[in-house]
């Protein structure tokens, strides 16, 4: 079985902030009601003030505003089903897993389209809370190992922050410029593992920098 992360590793960009343009278009409403909050709220996060996961749930909020999600989810995968990486496309197996912290509802059509298995973050639209935790590094690797899956051949993701996912694979690839190209996971010296490490708990994604090794 092939795992893989979604925003950035087989879909270009991050589709619940592309959905959530997407809808603030449509519903210029959400402009005043919920863009003024992200804001403050991605004020307050980069300040240490509030947990990634409050962030997000925060992020997701606007889902509650959104009355017809059935139908623009389906139109915004109608144009953006286009943004699924090549690479992935020509591999593609009807076993792939699909592993994500974005919404359960965004990533759930998109992965029925593919005709691949998902999980994903559950996000109750109407409560406006998370249903299990938010599926993020260390409970993508938890997730794994509680629901017994079979092992993993290989591993796909952009962040260095999915290193605990990759550890649980029988080979693990990073991919990179714009979820274009796939390499393989690389060999992490102790100083940015610490960094990663760190990183992890705020929250952060982490990509490879120059002279990571």
């Amino acid at each position: 079985m092939n795992v893989y992360d979604f925003d950035g590793t087989i879909f270009y960009s991050d589709c619940s902030i592309g959905f959530a343009l997407w809808c603030m278009k449509r519903h210029p409403k959400l402009c005043f009601t919920y863009l003024p909050m992200m804001i403050r709220h991605l004020i307050l996060y980069k300040r240490g003030k509030i947990p990634n996961y409050l962030l997000q749930r925060k992020m997701f909020s606007y889902l509650t505003k959104v009355d017809d999600f059935d139908v623009q989810i389906e139109k915004y995968w109608d144009k953006y089903e286009k943004k699924i990486s090549s690479w992935y496309l020509a591999q593609k197996k009807p076993d792939d897993l699909i592993i994500s912290a974005s919404p359960a509802c965004i990533i759930g059509p998109i992965a029925k389209r593919l005709g691949v298995n998902y999980m994903a973050t559950e996000y109750d639209r109407e409560l406006g809370v998370f249903v299990n935790n938010l599926m993020y590094a260390k409970e993508k690797a938890r997730y794994m190992v509680d629901h017994g899956f079979p092992l993993i051949d290989n591993f796909y993701s952009d962040s260095l922050a999915d290193f605990p996912l990759a550890l649980c694979a029988e080979k693990a690839h990073l991919v990179t410029d714009k979820a274009t190209t796939v390499n393989d996971w690389p060999e992490l010296d102790p100083e940015t593992m610490e960094r990663v490490s760190r990183k992890i708990d705020t929250g952060w994604n982490i990509h490879l920098k120059e002279g990571d090794k």
